[in-house]
């Protein structure tokens, strides 16, 4: 691999999961775009499933008390199900329109919910919906943090509950993606290899993330998470 891909990759990582580690979810949705400007789709899904994975791992055990436990057993067949079809189609068709549909989607949550003030009634049979779509998102795009948060947010007491819960659920995600990328032959072994180039800036991102976090407000962290979501809904609808 060239250096300056390298570095993008890297770069790409190193913003995202800086992001992710601060509100919880939304780290592909900023490192896919720039992983973009220099490798292929099915690529950049291996990268980034790597680092989740492992950021995973960290923050879930750091996070642990804060889980609500009761969200990640709701949403785990259902992100399940998405997921194993998602994968199932990474390497086929155009997937453009389904990119822009999510991003469609994002953006009417958002201003529903900056108007609104409020969660949205709870109902099961959306959240089996949801949790359908933000696996099949996942396994496409890794990109189906937006709509777990829907269900997460609604479920959720206080943002620290909601973050660590949101960290639980990309977990569970990473954990099964990683064995079925690899399984269908889109994570290679050449991947993991130059993911240790590329850790120093994820590990640098979890620090500088975790160091954010702890002098923001409730409130303001809130606010980012609709901004982040607005950003996510934003770049699928318009980024090709």
């Amino acid at each position: 691999m060239e250096l300056d891909v390298l570095l993008i990759i890297s770069l790409g990582i190193f913003l995202g999961f800086f992001i992710q580690t601060i509100i919880g979810f939304s780290g592909a949705l900023v490192a896919l775009p720039i992983l973009l400007i220099s490798i292929a789709l099915p690529e950049a899904i291996s990268y980034i499933s790597i680092f989740y994975f492992l950021s995973s791992i960290y923050l879930v055990q750091k996070e642990w008390t804060n889980i609500d436990k009761k969200v990640i057993v709701k949403l785990a067949l259902t992100s399940i199900i998405g997921l194993a079809a998602g994968i199932s189609i990474l390497n086929y068709g155009n997937l453009i329109f389904l990119k822009k549909v999510l991003g469609i989607f994002i953006i009417l949550y958002v201003i529903y919910s900056y108007f609104s003030k409020g969660k949205i009634k709870k109902s099961s049979f959306l959240e089996y919906v949801l949790g359908i779509f933000g696996g099949f998102f996942s396994g496409l795009f890794s990109t189906g943090g937006p709509l777990f948060v829907i269900v997460v947010k609604n479920a959720t007491k206080d943002i620290k509950t909601f973050r660590a819960t949101m960290f639980g659920v990309l977990g569970l995600v990473s954990i099964i993606r990683v064995p079925l990328i690899a399984f269908s032959g889109i994570l290679k072994l050449n991947h993991l290899y130059y993911a240790l180039f590329i850790m120093p800036f994820f590990l640098l991102s979890i620090f500088l993330g975790k160091k954010m976090y702890s002098k923001l407000n409730e409130q303001l962290i809130k606010n980012c998470v609709l901004v982040a979501l607005l950003f996510s809904g934003l770049m699928l609808t318009f980024k090709s």
